[in-house]
């Protein structure tokens, strides 16, 4: 008997290709009701208004960058690398991006998977932590299309070993390289979420929590070495906290050499190669930090690529379960790795 072909669909939120699709990308993503909570009507003006106000804040953003985002060729990077490490597990696989603001959309990417003809399909979402904004997202518009074969998630892996496991490598060398200047800190710098948002009960605080205790453990950090801080706030409105912002200021006033580490992104784009590695290091020169050192994102890092094959894997086989994608904080193992998605036919 033949092994099945497998359609693995990593989604991303993607980013403009060109300075033209700085203006679209925007428009997009605050289109979304899971970023723009209002009516419809109201969501459509307002996301125009708001993109065309920092549409030239975002040119200047990747102007720093070459005038576009480098998220779709990391991403189609892991995806040639998650072929390689299923092949070698015995699974005929084929990788496919899907980005949720700009292209290739699900729609785009859908058409492309019914051209392989897969057994199987298998969503995953490179978010590590849960959030309505990002996987659920990207799994609603999904299900706008129609299926072309069995379907499994993978939810999330905020706290699994392997995921943790390869964010401390990556993380460790840079640690011991601020060690030699002082008593160093590291923070655990993740995307930012309205509070608004993490009050109505999304899981993404709890799960950046997890990730980053997980992780700090794994490094043998002691609590004084370690903050969990928020970056890329936008607007006015209340976010969870601390900023990483303001956790540099401190390291400053504290004389603390710090090891910046992005906890909550698994490539580089504009919030880790524009915001961390130039905005942020000037707030840290000005702030007297020391040494300001910058871990890399996972991205190829072998035991990344391998846990998610070993997710991917697991998922065809329905050992990781079945719970929802978090009707409440928490699902009832405490973190989510799979789930049911409505209107997906998700079991074997």
């Amino acid at each position: 008997m033949n092994a099945p072909r497998v359609a693995v669909v990593l989604f991303n939120l993607g980013g403009p290709d060109r300075p033209e699709a700085v203006l679209p990308f925007l428009r997009n993503l605050f289109r979304d009701p899971a970023i723009l909570r209002v009516p419809g009507p109201v969501r459509v003006l307002l996301a125009e208004w708001i993109a065309r106000r920092r549409a030239p804040v975002a040119q200047e953003i990747y102007g720093k960058i070459g005038g576009r985002s480098p998220i779709r060729e990391e991403t189609e990077a892991q995806g040639r690398a998650l072929e390689t490490a299923l092949a070698a597990k015995g699974i005929t696989a084929r990788a496919f991006v899907a980005m949720r603001y700009w292209h290739p959309r699900a729609s785009e990417t859908a058409a492309a998977v019914r051209e392989f003809a897969p057994d199987r399909i298998v969503l995953l979402p490179l978010y590590p932590q849960f959030s309505t904004t990002t996987t659920a997202s990207s799994l609603a518009e999904w299900q706008r299309v129609p299926p072309s074969a069995r379907t499994s998630v993978v939810g999330c892996y905020s706290a699994e070993t392997w995921f943790v496991r390869a964010y401390a490598d990556v993380i460790r060398p840079v640690w011991e390289q601020a060690r030699q200047h002082g008593n160093a800190r590291v923070l655990f710098s993740a995307h930012g979420l309205p509070k608004r948002i993490a009050d109505s009960g999304d899981p993404y605080p709890l799960h950046t929590q997890q990730t980053a205790q997980a992780v700090a453990a794994e490094l043998g950090l002691a609590a004084a070495q370690w903050r969990l801080c928020y970056q890329s706030r936008v607007g006015r409105l209340a976010w969870i906290g601390p900023s990483t912002e303001d956790e540099i200021r401190q390291a400053g006033a504290d004389r603390a050499p710090l090891v910046v580490a992005p906890i909550s992104f698994v490539s580089e784009h504009s919030e880790t190669l524009v915001e961390l590695d130039i905005e942020l290091r000037e707030t840290a020169h000005k702030a007297g930090v020391p040494v300001y050192l910058r871990a890399p994102a996972v991205g190829v890092q072998p035991g990344f690529i391998e846990g998610l094959a070993t997710m991917v894997q697991r998922s065809l086989s329905g050992a990781l379960g079945a719970c929802p994608l978090h009707a409440g904080r928490r699902c009832p193992r405490g973190l989510c790795v799979a789930a049911n998605v409505r209107g997906l036919k998700v079991r074997a």
